[in-house]
């Protein structure tokens, strides 16, 4: 179920916070045991045919990091990674592997319909992060109670915060009614609220107005200036506020249940660098390039020429793991290309304005974002065209500039929501205007189509 449904709002996380609640005051050695079961219900709420896959897979991972610890075998790990990645890429990408191979090579090879289980980029990189460290010598040994509940933790299992073990392992064994939980409840309400309006007053109208321009754009119509323009920066804001709203969701759930999960966006459009921006945006999962990939591939210990390899192909990786297609893999190259640039810009010490930085910055990745957002490059150079001007100016009354002029404002302006959920006084007049956005959210999600989250999709 959506977290921008009444299903949700209204029913299941009302009763999953009784249900935690009352295993705290009664049985508290069953409340991880009860957390875990409303994950496991909530996965399975979206296709119980999926719930297996997940149960196993952290079976699996669990008995060999057992069998690990009783050994010592490195190879054990590895194996295991192996099979993470490899389930990851039989499910996300054989059918592109398949077009990619029939294209090629005019193979005739037959594309089977595979569904892409919700989550499992997310759980498959949880997964992998224990395990590296596992090997390491970092990461101790745990129960498989609390191994399942890192893996399968709702507010984030679908897609993120990618958490460390590190990050919220220690926060199972505490209390969640600890001293400050009221704090920490009302931190998260307002949380929930912020990410909702985001969502659904200004992600969602965004993507109407840039879902109609794209949607011509792979059907082979000419775009104008304007309309490349409307559909761009609407793209660009909306998966921002629809990815950041999300965050800002699964981070106040989680704090609900007594769980801080890791912040994952710091206004990212008001980065100065395209390093900066990667420091800002998605912030786990960029770290997790780093640490993991980047690191791994030489990163910055052996010379430039590595430097420079590992950039690229961690981006490119990235790409690729955003969806199963040559665009994605493109949109990965340009931010490696870009930051392979500002490699060699601050090498040669040459000056910057910030001025000049930001907007370079943030028209890059607005541009690079067609690549992202577009089904093909076909579609994508239909944009980009419309942004030459091949195709006329269009028309001015068309443009929604007040929309996203005021999308720029909240985006690059304002601050996160989670300084602001850190300000909030605990006053009556507080909780009356919070409850006042709540019922507005509710007014507006019964009135208008839900839409999924942009990244269930990965």
């Amino acid at each position: 179920m959506l977290f921008n449904s009444y299903a949700f709002l209204l029913v299941f996380l009302p009763l999953a916070l009784a249900l935690h609640g009352l295993a705290d005051r009664y049985a508290p050695e069953w409340r991880l045991h009860v957390i875990l079961l409303i994950s496991f219900a909530f996965y399975a709420y979206w296709d119980w045919r999926m719930l297996p896959l997940m149960l196993v897979s952290i079976g699996i991972n669990w008995l060999i990091a057992q069998a690990f610890h009783r050994t010592g075998r490195g190879t054990l790990v590895t194996l295991a990674i192996v099979i993470n990645l490899s389930v990851l890429a039989f499910f996300k990408y054989t059918g592109f592997l398949v077009d990619t191979a029939n294209s090629v090579g005019n193979f005739g090879i037959f594309r089977p319909e595979i569904v892409l289980p919700l989550g499992i980029s997310f759980f498959s990189f949880h997964h992998v992060m224990y395990l590296v460290d596992l090997r390491a010598g970092k990461a101790p040994r745990f129960d498989l109670t609390r191994y399942a509940l890192y893996i399968a933790f709702f507010p984030q299992v679908l897609a993120g915060p990618l958490v460390r073990w590190s990050e919220i392992m220690h926060q199972f064994n505490e209390r969640p009614f600890r001293e400050g939980w009221e704090r920490r409840t009302a931190q998260g309400l307002i949380l929930l609220v912020l990410g909702l309006m985001k969502k659904v007053f200004v992600g969602d109208p965004l993507s109407e107005y840039a879902t109609p321009i794209f949607a011509d754009a792979a059907a082979g119509l000419p775009i104008t200036f304007l309309q490349a323009m409307q559909g761009i920066f609407s793209y660009g804001f909306q998966i921002y506020f629809d990815f950041s709203g999300y965050t800002d969701m699964a981070i106040g759930i989680g704090l609900m249940f007594g769980i801080l999960l890791p912040q994952n966006f710091n206004v990212p459009y008001r980065a100065t660098s395209l390093q900066e921006f990667w420091r800002r945006w998605h912030m786990t999962l960029s770290r997790f390039l780093r640490d993991y990939l980047y690191v791994a591939l030489g990163g910055n210990r052996f010379g430039l020429g590595v430097q420079i390899f590992a950039l690229f192909a961690t981006m490119a990786l990235g790409g690729l793991w955003h969806g199963a297609g040559w665009a994605f893999v493109a949109w990965g190259v340009a931010h490696g290309i870009g930051l392979c640039v500002g490699l060699f810009w601050r090498r040669a010490n040459l000056p910057m304005p910030l001025w000049l930085g930001w907007l370079s910055t943030f028209v890059f990745v607005m541009l690079v974002w067609v690549l992202f957002r577009s089904t093909t490059f076909e579609a994508a150079m239909a944009v980009y065209k419309g942004l030459f001007g091949l195709n006329g100016f269009g028309f001015w009354s068309e443009f929604k500039w007040r929309a996203l002029a005021a999308a720029a404002v909240l985006a690059i302006v304002g601050p996160t929501s989670f300084v602001i959920s850190e300000k909030v006084p605990m006053k009556p007049w507080a909780a009356a205007l919070l409850a006042l956005f709540f019922v507005l959210v509710l007014l507006k999600i019964g009135d208008d189509a839900n839409y999924e989250f942009i990244y269930f999709q990965f």
